[in-house]
């Protein structure tokens, strides 16, 4: 059966959720006008976090310095950040999206994937079926998205972000040529702006050139691993699943007041993460067969690697050192990161049958550590004991990483 998936793409979403909370306190509608969402219009700090296409029209862009923004349009319009706005719109729109998929998964604030494999039957054409859901947000809520729709999540999420705002578009493994061959390089979904540059200056300018090049010459450009997938994907190869809700387990993230810009810093923040996720997954006796890390750069695009076990853990060490596995795979080393996140998938509370013929005394020890670490915390409280590499960090502990924390069960 061939598989279809939707990824649903909030326009604009921080500015797109504001507007249309003003509309209905019958404010001016900022998507009309030069707008913006982030930082202080008086004291001129902060970055933009999203803009109206008005705002567009004088070259402000997102992720750029307020002031910069304003030098450009001296009469932008700035309203601040509303996490608690932005959930709520976040969980109406995808619980629409439930309506219709038998599974979806949330890959960040604004966006998720639908898995729709089958249900041509129930629903007719998955063209008409993503522009119906795209209509009932839009009528419903007060805003518009794009619906990607294709053959898997790589080139969904490709199509979503073709022309904008409020449309849907297909990019089906026959329209791979056609549609995203000519792009170029740097639009592919991973692709950064350094591994873009490298690229660029072997003659790879467009996706197509990428696909039609050796894996051997990708992979002597950007290394084994990181080579192979971008080749794939230039190709239009992803076999990644969409991951249901039934794949309970837990995440946290952070967003960072400063960029980070050494591995150094993301280690020591990855560390932190790990410790405070998985201590909350052990105070309900669970363990992961999977671990997950996203990063977003200042580019404001979320980039995100899983691995799956064939044990399940419950070790921090053991998660930190997985993710920062997956955060080298991940990172091109030159982007500025403003998000850090991890997420414990596939959380069973069964104990594991399938141990080794030997015990595993480093493990052993590791768990006990971690019992005791928790008992400290659960009665004293959790800053009265951390790990050594965390001290600095700023992660969950001072202020310099503080900007936005979330700590969270998932399913």
């Amino acid at each position: 059966m061939q598989r279809i998936i939707f990824h649903v793409d909030v326009n604009s979403a921080f500015l797109s959720w504001e507007a249309a909370k003003r509309v209905r306190e019958g404010e001016q509608d900022i998507r009309l006008i030069p707008a913006a969402i982030g930082g202080d219009r008086d004291k001129r700090t902060g970055v933009i976090l999203a803009k109206s296409i008005p705002a567009k029209k004088y070259g402000v862009t997102t992720g750029e310095p307020v002031a910069m923004a304003l030098r450009k349009c001296p009469d932008l319009f700035l309203a601040k950040p509303d996490f608690r706005l932005y959930e709520r719109n976040s969980r109406a729109f995808m619980d629409i999206c439930r309506k219709y998929a038998p599974a979806v998964e949330k890959y960040s604030i604004d966006e998720c994937f639908l898995d729709m494999t089958g249900t041509e039957k129930l629903y007719g054409d998955p063209v008409e079926l993503a522009r119906r859901i795209k209509d009932e947000i839009r009528d419903t809520l007060g805003f518009t998205v794009n619906i990607g729709v294709a053959n898997n999540k790589l080139l969904a999420k490709m199509a979503s972000d073709f022309e904008k705002p409020d449309k849907v578009h297909t990019l089906f493994d026959g329209e791979i040529r056609e549609k995203l061959w000519p792009l170029r390089v740097g639009e592919l979904f991973t692709v950064g702006p350094a591994t873009a540059r490298k690229l660029e200056q072997a003659g790879m300018t467009t996706i197509g050139a990428l696909a039609k090049a050796s894996l051997l010459s990708i992979q002597a450009l950007l290394g084994q691993k990181m080579g192979r997938q971008v080749w794939e994907y230039a190709n239009g190869r992803d076999e990644s699943s969409v991951l249901t809700e039934a794949a309970k387990g837990y995440s946290i993230s952070t967003t960072t007041e400063e960029d980070v810009v050494t591995a150094e810093q993301a280690y020591k923040i990855l560390l932190a993460l790990a410790d405070s996720v998985a201590a909350r997954m052990r105070s309900e006796g669970a363990k992961a067969y999977g671990v997950s890390v996203t990063i977003r750069g200042n580019d404001f695009k979320n980039r995100s690697h899983q691995k799956k076990l064939t044990e399940p853990t419950d070790i921090t060490n053991e998660i930190y050192k997985l993710c920062r596995s997956l955060f080298d795979e991940l990172w091109d080393k030159h982007t500025p990161l403003r998000l850090l996140g991890i997420g414990l998938l596939n959380v069973t509370k069964e104990e594991y049958a399938q141990q080794c013929m030997f015990c595993d005394e480093g493990k052993d020890r590791a768990r006990k550590l971690d019992r005791a670490v928790d008992d400290i915390r659960g009665r004293f409280g959790a800053d009265t004991i951390m790990r050594g590499s965390v001290m600095g960090s700023g992660a969950n502990v001072g202020k310099k990483y503080k900007a936005h924390m979330e700590n969270k069960r998932e399913g």
